[in-house]
């Protein structure tokens, strides 16, 4: 049985780290609130852009038609893009993402696919390295804040192999943020571009309107700059996500370490009631010998 000094380090330990899950909590909390509005404010954007490609696309056929938008023909060799955070201590959140990726990959190998990745993110890296280190070609870090040039970065990467002719197929997985209580994985295809099914068409009035230039034109330019898009938009979606799992999974360590430090608690004041207890019968004892 621990002594009641060791008991006493035992309580001021976890006391000690319910202090650091609590400040954890409030930090990712505070960063929270930013985090959420970035990635809401960026969704209207990136949904417009799938909107007008759609609309485009539309009116787009044959042999003319950007190979962004039809791909290369096949659906041999797949790349996957799996984006999550370069820090953990946010419960699932980045196994959640990495595990959906991983079924992914796993079906196209087992389909006799050749697949490539890219990580971004540390956790990313370090979680696919067991067992696909052979496959990753290229490694970012998330950063503390998702900019612009790191979605450029991506994307470029991604271009660049596409037009390269080493990919046939891109596939992105982040982590879409519905609520602070709940992130969703999600798989989006990013080549060939996914045309929104439905998209609302462009209001035009009774006017007639001629493309110019023409709309293949414009989605030569349009679909390298969504994939930039999406990328970013994904990012944004997975740092909000990360700080709300982080929020819930720290608020959770500060209650179980006051559970803990309870349970210590009144384990000690047994303890030492049982001593002073046994103590005064050592004394009763030796009073009434005499």
């Amino acid at each position: 049985m621990a002594s009641l000094k060791e008991m006493r380090n035992q309580i001021a330990s976890v006391k000690a780290t319910q202090k650091i899950t609590k400040a954890m909590q409030m930090v990712a909390a505070a960063k929270l609130r930013r985090s959420q509005e970035a990635a809401q404010n960026a969704r209207p954007y990136a949904t417009r852009m799938a909107s007008v490609i759609a609309n485009l696309a539309a009116g787009v056929n044959g042999p003319g038609a950007p190979r962004l938008l039809v791909g290369t023909g096949q659906d041999r060799r797949h790349l996957i893009v799996v984006a999550t955070s370069d820090r953990g201590l946010a419960g699932g959140f980045n196994s959640s993402i990495v595990r959906a990726a991983r079924e992914r990959i796993a079906s196209l190998i087992a389909q006799g696919k050749d697949v490539k990745l890219i990580t971004v993110g540390k956790k990313a890296r370090d979680q696919l390295r067991r067992g696909f280190d052979d496959k990753i070609v290229l490694s970012f870090e998330a950063g503390a804040n998702p900019s612009l040039a790191t979605a450029q970065e991506i994307g470029g990467k991604v271009l660049e192999l596409f037009e390269a002719g080493e990919i046939d197929v891109v596939t992105l997985f982040y982590s879409r943020f519905k609520s602070v209580v709940q992130q969703i994985p999600t798989a989006k295809q990013l080549i060939p571009a996914e045309v929104a099914q439905g998209a609302a068409p462009i209001d035009l009035r009774g006017a007639i309107y001629d493309y110019e230039p023409d709309e293949e034109t414009i989605l030569e330019t349009l679909l390298p700059r969504n994939i930039t898009v999406q990328v970013l938009s994904a990012l944004l979606e997975n740092q909000a996500g990360f700080f709300a799992a982080q929020m819930a999974a720290m608020d959770n360590a500060t209650r179980n370490a006051g559970d803990m430090i309870t349970a210590y608690t009144i384990k000690m004041n047994r303890t030492r009631q049982a001593q002073i207890t046994k103590e005064l019968i050592e004394i009763i004892s030796g009073a009434e010998a005499l």
